[in-house]
């Protein structure tokens, strides 16, 4: 499992994570089945949100009753979770009384003395710069969150945070695929009329961005074919890219889900991958795709294959 540094800090955090937000249903057993075969995959880092679940913090409280983890096994992991979005008449609160509030129940759903990055889930339109630094402040003095990060926000959304904000973004966590893959394509179709390629909808350089300011950024729904369309893999509209992942996971001897891992851990922003998997063999095969070296035509052939536009 290949290492990529948590942001501008010293921290190194593996490059693909294990996201919780469908183990509510799940027995302890086989919660505790998946956390091993993540720990045993090299995955130490899991991503969770006070909105996953059919309650607030649910998945959180599952996580914790589940794997009743020892003060060795906690300090072994890295606990992220997300706030900011408000179910009940869908809203989004980036307020300092709602940011506090939900990072304490989140502590307290979780079992745990501190929350290692705690990001802010979706764009609040309404957001007080003062209000978040605020929060931020009191939660990183009191010891309650170590490294504070962000989720789906443009780079500019990322800019007005920091005219308050001291402590640094470590991270964004944003969608991304072979397929869905307009923040690293719209590049390859700068200045080109007519190709939807070229059109930016990330508000300027998303992942150029992140790259200058020392952002990890987080690939959730790395295997999606769009938002919520179903995954890519044997999809019958993607003979091309399909017939590309078998080619390339023969050669280097591991599953197609292990080539698309690869595509994002490829490049040189050191992306982490966020799984969403309930399957433990789908973690391991995953995984092994962390440090697969694609070539730069292996890479470029992906994002064709995948339909989007290489000049």
């Amino acid at each position: 499992m290949r290492l990529v540094p948590l942001g501008p800090t010293d921290q190194r955090v593996p490059n693909v994570v294990a996201g919780t937000m469908r183990i509510e249903e799940m027995s302890d057993a086989a919660i505790r089945e998946l956390f091993d075969a993540c720990r045993a995959a090299g995955v130490d880092f899991f991503d969770h949100a006070d909105l996953y679940g059919s309650s607030r913090h649910g998945c959180e409280r599952r996580f914790a009753e589940a794997l009743n983890l020892s003060s060795a096994e906690r300090d072994e992991i890295t606990l992220q979770t997300k706030t900011g979005i408000v179910p009940d008449e869908w809203h989004f609160d980036h307020s300092y009384e709602h940011i506090v509030a939900s990072a304490e129940e989140s502590l307290q759903a979780l079992g745990t003395d501190r929350i290692d990055v705690l990001l802010l889930h979706r764009p609040d339109a309404l957001v007080e710069p003062d209000e978040v630094a605020r929060a931020f402040d009191d939660l990183e003095s009191s010891g309650k969150v170590r490294a504070f990060g962000v989720s789906n926000h443009t780079p500019r959304q990322i800019d007005l945070l920091k005219t308050a904000v001291t402590q640094p973004i470590v991270a964004n966590q944003v969608q991304l695929s072979i397929t869905h893959s307009t923040l690293v394509a719209q590049g390859l179709a700068a200045n080109m009329a007519g190709e939807d390629d070229s059109i930016s909808r990330d508000g300027g350089g998303l992942v150029d961005h992140a790259r200058i300011n020392g952002i990890t950024l987080q690939a959730w729904s790395p295997f999606q074919k769009g938002f919520f369309d179903g995954v890519m893999f044997g999809a019958p509209e993607l003979p091309e890219l399909n017939d590309l992942l078998d080619r390339l996971a023969a050669k280097y001897d591991v599953t197609p889900i292990a080539i698309a891992t690869a595509w994002i851990t490829r490049h040189p922003a050191h992306m982490q991958v966020v799984l969403g998997t309930t399957t433990p063999q789908r973690v391991t095969d995953a995984a092994a795709g962390s440090d697969i070296p694609l070539t730069r035509a292996e890479w470029y052939g992906l994002v064709s294959a995948a339909g989007h536009k290489v000049p």
